[in-house]
């Protein structure tokens, strides 16, 4: 982000237009829409600017030390925009110099204005169309009297702080009040119909709080697979506890205001236990709050959603549970690979790498056998390990493996192996990020981000030697 989105209060502030053609009068016309005291240095005026009661022509010609004291510039006369930025920049002044980004210290964005309520979309002056295409939809969205709703909440404000107590209760009121039968009453000037609802809102909300736990599923990485309920807790939360698997993207959606806590697990690092995990919540849920805790994929696919439900229930807090699209499920379609194909496999089992104690142990024989189809959590590490006991178990060393970094995500890579090229191809390939691992699957068509390794038998007869 380049430039900072920011509102600047006006009112009675001197703001200069340089020009007096179509384009200064674009700028007066939006700066009338505010309380500013609009000031324009032009050598002649748009008809529109001289017949305005709230705009002073102060000069013909542009001098400096006009701009002496006031809070915006704009310049809309090619001739001048050069030295208008370079005298409003001498005075610590934003300038804009319109069509011109190098010498400007700030942009116009599109507008969508349902006064007090103002959008604002930008894109850093790459695409002003787009810009005005985005608005046009937003514009479609929100009713012409918005605003009222808006200015009915600022006359309610400090009596609903007398009874709504401050923190989450609060907020839910204020979401009430925005949205359902309140938001419907006031945009329909229904006095009798809000006036219901609105006690009914204050009574709901009067009473602070319990707090409570929710166990969300935050998907591969990718923002745009969250469930819709998921959205909508993190949006809620108070607090959010998350795990390192967790996407800047995700987190992102959270409100400005909530508190972010990290409590995920970094392999060979020392990382919080989950111990020490169930105390966060139980701590933070006390406090009458909303506690999400965002999981990578989904809570119950080792997620030890389970087991942090259970602590909490038996504290007497209360916990719902958001599912998400697992790891296994994000990261196969996302790379071409059915999990389940007519023909080929009926089944597929998940299957973690990782224990308490180091390399979770299976019945790997079963897993050894043709046709069988498997992916694995957390398995960069244990990789060489993993394979030297299917080989062990009498896996076929050319039953083909996918390896997934970072899927569903931009930076997402798929490797093609085999089960005797496995722990090659992760040190060669430098696999270092978040990543499945599926043995026995293929993929429903070639992909040009696919990276083969071809099998060593010099690799392979290491890990044999290994495992045994």
């Amino acid at each position: 982000m380049r430039y900072f989105p920011i509102f600047v209060d006006l009112k009675g502030r001197r703001v200069i237009v340089v020009g007096g053609g179509e384009e200064a009068t674009r700028k007066v016309r939006l700066l009338l829409k505010t309380d500013a005291l609009i000031e324009v240095i032009a050598n002649e005026l748009h008809p529109e600017l001289a017949d305005g009661s709230r705009i002073r022509w102060i000069a013909k010609s542009f001098l400096p030390d006009l701009l002496d004291g006031a809070a915006l510039v704009y310049s809309a006369d090619p001739q001048l925009n050069a030295e208008v930025s370079a005298a409003a920049q001498a005075r610590g002044i934003p300038v804009n110099a319109v069509d011109q980004a190098d010498i400007s210290t700030f942009i116009i964005p599109s507008i969508v204005d349902r006064d007090p309520v103002i959008v604002a979309i930008g894109t850093e002056g790459t695409a002003p169309v787009l810009a005005q295409g985005i608005r046009g939809k937003i514009d479609a969205l929100l009713p012409q009297s918005l605003g009222n709703l808006a200015r009915k909440a600022a006359s309610l404000r400090e009596f609903v702080a007398t009874k709504v107590p401050h923190g989450n209760r609060r907020r839910s009121f204020w979401q009430q009040f925005f949205s359902g039968p309140l938001q419907e009453a006031v945009l329909a000037d229904d006095a009798a119909g809000f006036e219901l609802h609105f006690q009914q809102a204050l009574s709901g909300n009067a009473t602070p709080a319990a707090g409570r736990v929710s166990l969300v599923g935050a998907g591969p990485g990718d923002p745009e697979l969250l469930t819709l309920k998921a959205h909508r807790r993190i949006q809620e939360a108070d607090v959010i506890v998350y795990d390192r698997l967790v996407s800047d993207g995700v987190l992102e959606m959270a409100r400005r205001d909530a508190i972010r806590i990290p409590v995920g697990k970094t392999p060979f690092e020392a990382s919080p236990s989950q111990r020490e995990i169930n105390d966060v919540l139980l701590r933070e849920a006390q406090k009458g709050l909303h506690v999400v805790r965002l999981k990578g994929g989904d809570p119950y696919v080792f997620g030890r959603g389970g087991e942090e439900q259970a602590f909490l229930e038996s504290a007497g807090i209360a916990v719902d549970v958001v599912p998400g699209i697992t790891a296994a499920l994000g990261c196969a379609a996302s790379a071409r690979l059915p999990l389940t194909q007519r023909g080929h496999n009926r089944s597929i089992t998940l299957l973690t790498a990782a224990s308490e104690s180091g390399i979770a142990e299976h019945d790997w024989a079963p897993l050894a056998k043709p046709g069988q189809a498997f992916a694995i959590y957390m398995g960069v590490n244990a990789a060489g390990d993993i394979a030297g006991r299917l080989l062990d178990s009498g896996i076929a060393p050319s039953t083909p493996v996918a390896i997934v970094e970072n899927g569903t995500l931009a930076s997402e890579r798929v490797l093609t192996t085999t089960i005797g090229g496995l722990w090659e191809t992760i040190q060669f390939a430098g696999v270092t990020g978040p990543s499945m691992i599926y043995v026995g699957l293929r993929q429903a068509r070639a992909s040009a981000d696919v990276v083969p390794f071809p099998i060593r038998e010099d690799i392979r007869d290491a890990l044999l030697k290994a495992a045994s």
